[in-house]
């Protein structure tokens, strides 16, 4: 049988906290010398023949754990704790903490314990508590981070406030364009361009509804839409897109009615006792991956949804 040099069996969240199997290391060393030490223990260990040697077997196994096994290939079986389900717990962090500190004596128990707990309460849960109109964008935003990282962002995401949309009149401009009809044409055809190019990556988006908005939100966002494509390509083909499409929903969902003006910039669409700017909206939102968040869509509509009346 093939001796294994080293392997282990742990939370996944808590190996990338300790950035198992680098442990601080940059690729190429890592690669020159795989696992020459003991860098850490975790719930189930074992360490292959040139690491028992390395720390010395009387040692290995000697080591305060739950189970200490010498195998027959001349590796060492270590298990700290009876099952892996409690490892963030104080008690099985200080297991943690003796076994490794016992095959490491130049480490420091008090440091390598601290270092554990910093772990267990970087994964500790944390209850969503989002901006209410923002929730349907932003409880999807954790899943793309690392497991190790979600409940710190979970966190954040419960502390963001986004700016009230400053995207709107009083009172609206009056149209200043020749042939209105036209130009609400131009919309159209400015509208129909996004939903071409995005309908297979945001199948709703041919719905034209609040969830297409959300949707489009979450894509942006998950491309990294403004810091990946060119400041050409988005101010003046896709940020001019998005405000005509997001004027479109306006319209067909709100009941509301395009003013349109020479500026693209100044076009509006009039909801209740406001007029809205939908193109303004849609240049602010394409600037960066915050602003995606900070001038979402989900956020603008819920906006203009509370002044319908």
């Amino acid at each position: 049988m093939y001796p294994v040099p080293y392997a282990v069996a742990h939370s996944a969240a808590d190996r990338q906290l300790a950035d198992f199997p680098r442990f601080g290391r940059d690729d190429e060393t890592c690669e020159r010398h795989g696992t020459d030490t003991i860098y850490d223990v975790f719930w189930l260990n074992i360490f292959g023949p040139k690491l028992v040697e390395s720390i010395g077997l009387e040692r290995m196994l000697s080591t305060p754990a739950h189970l200490v096994e010498e195998l027959p290939n001349g590796s060492v079986l270590l298990v700290l704790r009876p099952t892996a389900a409690d490892f963030a717990s104080d008690e099985a962090r200080v297991a943690q903490a003796r076994a490794h500190v016992h095959l490491r004596p130049d480490l420091d128990f008090d440091t390598v314990l601290r270092t554990l707990k910093e772990r267990s309460a970087a994964l500790s849960p944390v209850e969503p508590r989002f901006h209410p109109d923002l929730a349907p964008l932003l409880s999807r935003l954790p899943d793309e981070f690392a497991i190790s990282e979600r409940q710190q962002k979970i966190a954040e995401l419960n502390a963001f406030r986004p700016p009230s949309p400053e995207e709107w009149l009083p009172a609206a401009l009056p149209s200043d364009v020749e042939n209105p009809e036209r130009v609400l044409a131009s919309y159209g055809d400015l509208s129909e361009g996004l939903v071409a190019a995005l309908h297979t990556k945001v199948p709703s988006i041919m719905e034209e509804t609040p969830e297409s908005l959300t949707d489009l939100d979450f894509h942006f966002w998950r491309e990294n839409f403004p810091e990946r494509y060119t400041r050409e390509l988005i101010d003046e083909h896709t940020a001019p897109a998005l405000g005509a499409y997001l004027g479109d929903v306006l319209v067909r969902r709100l009941g509301g009615t395009w003013v349109p003006r020479q500026k693209l910039e100044e076009s509006q669409v009039r909801v209740g006792r406001r007029v809205w700017l939908p193109f303004l909206r849609a240049r602010r939102y394409m600037q960066s991956r915050q602003s995606l968040l900070d001038y979402s869509l989900t956020l603008f509509l819920q906006e203009v949804k509370r002044h319908c009346s």
